[in-house]
Parts: C-alpha cells; structure tokens; sequence
C-alpha cells in the first residue's frame, strides 16, 4: 500500500514539474510590480511601410475624420458592456502612419477650430503689438492646402469570427484551451481636392486574437491526503496594435496603388521592383483568390496522380484474435475540377488472426473520394468505394487464384486527410472500413454479418500536372 502511494506522489510530482515547464513561457511575462511608462512599441509588419522607397516630392495630405464606423460594443460572456469594441482615436492613427511612410506631408484639419483660433490670437498680438511700437509685424504664413483627402474609417469589426478549444483531463490531471478570433476592416479612400474625384480606394483586414490555456491537477494521493494544483494564463491581441497594423497596410497599399496608377512617382524609377513593391504585388495575387479567412484558393491537384501508400489492416470475421497486419498499395488518381476525384487502386496484405487464421491477400479497388477544401492546401475527404481480393497462404497462391470464381468482392468507406507539401507531392492519411459481400472468406460462415476488415494507411500522391 505504502509503494502504491509513493507511486502516487511521484506520478503528481512529475505532472505538476510537466506543467509549470509547458506555462513557464508566459510567467516571464507575469506583472508582478507597476511598470515605468514606456515609448510605444511599432505594429507587426510596421517595417514595410517606413521601409518604402523614397518619392519624388511627398504629398500634402489633409485628414478631417477618420472614425470608428462600427459602432460596436466589446463582446461580454457576462452581459451588456457598454465600453467600445476598438479604438476611437483613429485620426491620430493615420497620421502618424502618413508620417512614418515618408510620403505625406499630413497637415491639422481635426481639429482646425483650434489652430484658426491661435492665428486669430497671433494676428490681435501681433497688430497691438505694432500700435504700441509703430514698428510693422511680419504677416503670418498662409497655412498649407492638401493635394488630396484621406478620408474613411473603421468599417466593420467581427467579433468571435472563429472560436474553438480543446482539453484532455485523465484521472483528475490535465488541461484545457479555447481561442477566439475577431476581425477588424479598415477603407481608406483618397481624394483631389482640386477636382474632388476618388483618386483610388484600398481596403485591409487584420485579426484580433484571444487565447487562453489551463492546466490543473486534483486528486487524493493519500489518504485524506488531496492534491491540487492550477496554472493557466489568457492572451489578448491588443485592439489599438490591430488597428494601427491594419491602417499600416492601408497607407502602404494606397503609396503603391497611387504609383501604378500614375498619382504618385518614385525618387528612382528603379525602386519600382523592389522586394518590399513585389511582395506587395504577390499578396494581392493571392489575396484576390483567398476566402474570408484569408486562406489562398487555388486549384492545387492535378489531372492525373500516381500514389504509394503502406500502412496496416486488422481483419475481423468468424475467428477470435484479430491481429494488425501489415498492407501496401499502388495505384493512379484522376482529380477534376470540382470536389470529385477517383482512386484505381492495386495492393496486397495480409489478414490473420493469433491462431487458425492466416490469409495473404491481394485486391484491385475503385474509389471516389469528395474533397471538403479541394482548393486549400489541405483537405479532409470522404471516400465510397468497391474491390475485390484474391487469398491464399502466399502471395504466389494469391496470383494463382485470380480468377472471377475466386474473387471476393467488397465494399468500403472511409475518410482521409491531404496535405499538399509542394505543388505537385501530397501527404495522404486514410481510414477505412472494407465489408465483405459474402461471408466465405475465411471458409466458416457463422453469425449474421459477413467478413470485414479495417485498414489504416499514410501514402504519397504526387500529379503530373495542375489545372490552369
């Protein structure tokens, strides 16, 4: 009993030792005292827009508004909140995003009551000043007028877009986790001021991620002896650093679509292909062929595969003691345009029990699989499908018995995953389930059910071609 216990205490040492390693990555960040104020850090992907080749002359640009859109409150479990989802302080914002680009000049139009008010207040100094002195004051520099107005906001915010979790608890230890995505959209629009045309419109999108993770124990390792441990932490993507990324991207997207457009010219001509102008280029190619969660949909299978695959079977029948056997199989896969695709597929096995039973098999089968995603770069797909195998003691003896009177006939299901590695080379994950037409195989007909067996495999499919 003593031993059992000890056990026991070691098992939920070295669990809580696991788990304070698996969380210890967030604990360096733990606020465990105030904080000095600190510079604000830059927004993830900040770097493409300061890094922008220079222009030939910056571009005075006046911002009069632009706010948050929405109108949408902060998603509460516990009620009604009445705090706004996002930052109301977007004007400041693009401002400072036109600056960091090097190719505005942004001048004040928010708040102009303001500025007009002082050069008010200059002037009525400056001419007191002159009666007093007799001495003439210099007149006041005309203020800047905008070539053009940037105008829009923030348009849409999306919340709980994508949810999900997951946990595993065994024996009173274990953990659990759930994420939450939101999505925040951003227009900006510019416009001349001296004909009043929408010279060009570019939208962006960034997500707001919230995750959070738990780990935990509670369980008697002696008598009246309970043990109980938790750790966890919770990550919330700052909204105010989503929306400054988002306006990033929308003031770079408007310097390069204003250049191809002719709006705009670069300092050197030749800044025209670099990295950070073709990168750009490349993401709005793909972008134009993504769904709503930004995932690339593009024809990725082509016409015609050819696939290898190994894996193992387990035959179920009128003999007790299945064992797990070994399998392997050939074949060619024609794909078409849409969700459909047919495997003719060539193989051999074994299927065998510990005692009694021990057949080598060889089988022909037709499939037709219905890809879910056939258009992303992994897909899970159903499959339907029917064959039929020769038997015997050795895979000779199975050749020998190919013949229409010796096949066995059968039908099959299973579901599967692919992932494209490459362009061409697939990564291929399938279970299956094979029910027999007749219940002679195994040569004992016994019970209701014919003979099945299951079967599990991992394959390659690489194709000759793609889909224009």
């Amino acid at each position: 009993m003593l031993n059992s216990l000890s056990y026991y205490q070691r098992g939920a040492q070295v669990l809580i030792l696991v788990l304070l390693i698996s969380g210890c990555a967030p604990y360096f960040n733990q606020p465990m005292q105030t904080s000095r104020a600190a510079l604000g850090v830059p927004a993830p992907g900040n770097q493409d827009l300061i890094n922008l080749p220079p222009p030939q002359q910056k571009v005075v640009a006046a911002v009069y508004k632009f706010r948050d859109q929405t109108g949408q409150y902060k998603p509460s479990a516990t009620g009604a909140s009445w705090s706004t989802a996002i930052t109301q302080g977007t004007t400041t914002i693009l401002l400072k995003s036109l600056e960091e680009s090097g190719w505005f000049t942004p001048i004040e139009r928010e708040n102009l009551g303001n500025l007009l008010n002082e050069r008010k207040i200059i002037r009525s100094t400056r001419a007191e000043a002159e009666q007093m002195t007799g001495k003439p004051e210099p007149p006041l520099p005309s203020l800047l007028f905008a070539g053009i107005i940037l105008e829009g906001g923030i348009i849409s915010y999306d919340a709980n877009v994508i949810t999900g979790g997951a946990g595993l608890r065994y024996f009173g230890a274990g953990g659990s986790g759930q994420y939450r995505e939101d999505k925040v959209t951003v227009y900006l629009r510019a416009i001349s001021t001296s004909t009043g045309e929408i010279l060009k419109t570019v939208y962006t999108s960034k997500t707001i991620l919230s995750q959070s993770m738990d780990f935990g124990v509670f369980r008697y390792v002696k008598f009246k002896r309970l043990l109980e441990a938790e750790t966890g932490f919770t990550y919330n993507e700052p909204s105010e650093i989503a929306v400054k990324e988002a306006i990033d991207k929308a003031v770079q997207s408007m310097v390069i679509e204003g250049l191809f457009s002719g709006y705009w010219r670069l300092k050197n001509k030749e800044d025209l292909e670099s990295p950070i102008i073709k990168e750009y280029l490349a993401e709005k190619e793909d972008a134009s062929n993504s769904d709503v969660h930004g995932q690339v949909m593009a024809q990725r299978r082509g016409v015609l595969g050819v696939s290898l695959a190994a894996g193992a079977m387990q035959y179920h029948g009128d003999y007790s003691g299945s064992q797990i056997t070994p399998m392997a199989e050939t074949g060619l896969r024609f794909s078409t345009r849409n969700n459909i695709s047919m495997d003719l597929r060539i193989g051999g096995g074994e299927l065998a029990t510990e005692q009694n039973f021990e057949r080598k098999i060889i089988f022909s089968e037709l499939n037709l699989n219905y890809s879910l995603f056939p258009r992303l770069n992994q897909s899970p797909y159903l499959q339907v499908g029917a064959g039929a195998l020769a038997s015997g003691d050795g895979f000779s003896n199975a050749l020998n018995n190919i013949s229409l009177s010796d096949m066995n006939a059968y039908v099959k299901a299973g579901v599967g995953m692919e992932f494209m590695a490459s362009k061409r080379l697939g990564i291929d994950a399938n279970v299956y389930s094979s029910y027999l037409l007749n219940d002679k195989f195994d040569e004992v007909q016994n019970g209701r059910f014919n003979d099945y067996f299951w079967g599990a495999k991992l394959g390659l499919n690489y194709y000759f071609g793609l889909f224009k």
